[in-house]
C-alpha cells in the first residue's frame, strides 16, 4: 500500500478554503466511507446518526470527499466511486475492521475497541506514541501488541501480559488473525465510537511512518553509487 490513502483521507479532514477547520477527524472519515461501504448507498440523515455527527458537517466531510472523487452523491444516496472503493479495499488490506472487547488489565475505559494493522511492527517503538495520538483523539488511551513468534508481546515488555487473561489473547487472535510482525491496537475510551477513533487515529500513524520510512529508503537506494 502507497500513502495514497491515508494522504488522501488527511486531505478530506483539514479544510479546503479558507475559515474554521473541519469538525471531523480522520478516523470519522474512515468510519464514513466503512458505513457508505456496508450500505452500498446511504443517505445523510443516516450517516449522520451512526457517525454522531451534525448534518451540517457531514456535509462537509461530503464535500471534502467529493472532491477527492472518492463518493458519487446523488438524488438516491451516498456511495463510493469506483476510485473510492479502489482505495476503500486498499486500506481494509492494512487496517482491519474494530472489533470490541472486554474490559481487562490491558485496557483503561469502559469500552474496548482493537484493529489490526498489517506489518508494521518496524515502526513501533515503545507504544506510547500510539497511546499519545489516540489521546488526541479523544480516546482514554490505547495498547498496542506486537505479533512476534506466534503470540501477542508487548513492545517493551519481556513479561507474559496475557497471564490470566489468556482468552483474550485467544480471542484477539482469532478474530483478527494477526501474521508475524502485524500489530493489535487497542482503543480505549468513555464509549465505543471514542475508543474505535483512537485505535484508527495511532494505525493510521503508523500507516503514515511506515510510508515515509519506505519512501525515504528508496531514495538512498536510488540514490547509492551502484
Amino acid at each position: 500500500m502507497t500513502l495514497e490513502f491515508p494522504r488522501v483521507v488527511e486531505r478530506i479532514a483539514n479544510k479546503i478554503a479558507p475559515g474554521r477547520a473541519p469538525s471531523f477527524n480522520e478516523a470519522q472519515v474512515i468510519k464514513a466511507l466503512e458505513i457508505i461501504s456496508s450500505y452500498g448507498t446511504v443517505g445523510r440523515i443516516r450517516l449522520s446518526k451512526e457517525l454522531e455527527l451534525g448534518e451540517g458537517t457531514i456535509r462537509t466531510l461530503l464535500r471534502h470527499a467529493s472532491k477527492e472523487e472518492i463518493v458519487d452523491c446523488s438524488r438516491h444516496g451516498i456511495g463510493l466511486s469506483e476510485r473510492g472503493k479502489r482505495l476503500f479495499s486498499d486500506l481494509r488490506s492494512k487496517i482491519s475492521e474494530g472489533i470490541e472487547i472486554p474490559d481487562s488489565p490491558l485496557t483503561v475505559g469502559p469500552f474496548n475497541v482493537a484493529v489490526l494493522v498489517k506489518d508494521v511492527a518496524r515502526e513501533v517503538r515503545t507504544g506510547v506514541e500510539q497511546r499519545d495520538t489516540a489521546l488526541k483523539a479523544g480516546a482514554s488511551g490505547a495498547t498496542t501488541l506486537v505479533f512476534s513468534r506466534s503470540k501477542l508481546v508487548m513492545p517493551t515488555s519481556k513479561e507474559d501480559v496475557f497471564k490470566g487473561i489468556s482468552s483474550l489473547h485467544n480471542m484477539l487472535v482469532s478474530k483478527l488473525d494477526p501474521e508475524e510482525n502485524d500489530v493489535i491496537i487497542i482503543g480505549c475510551g468513555e464509549n465505543r465510537r471514542l475508543a474505535e477513533q483512537g485505535a484508527i487515529m495511532a494505525a493510521l500513524k503508523l500507516l503514515n511512518q511506515q510510508g515515509i520510512r519506505r519512501s525515504e529508503e528508496h531514495t538512498s537506494e536510488l540514490q547509492s553509487p551502484h
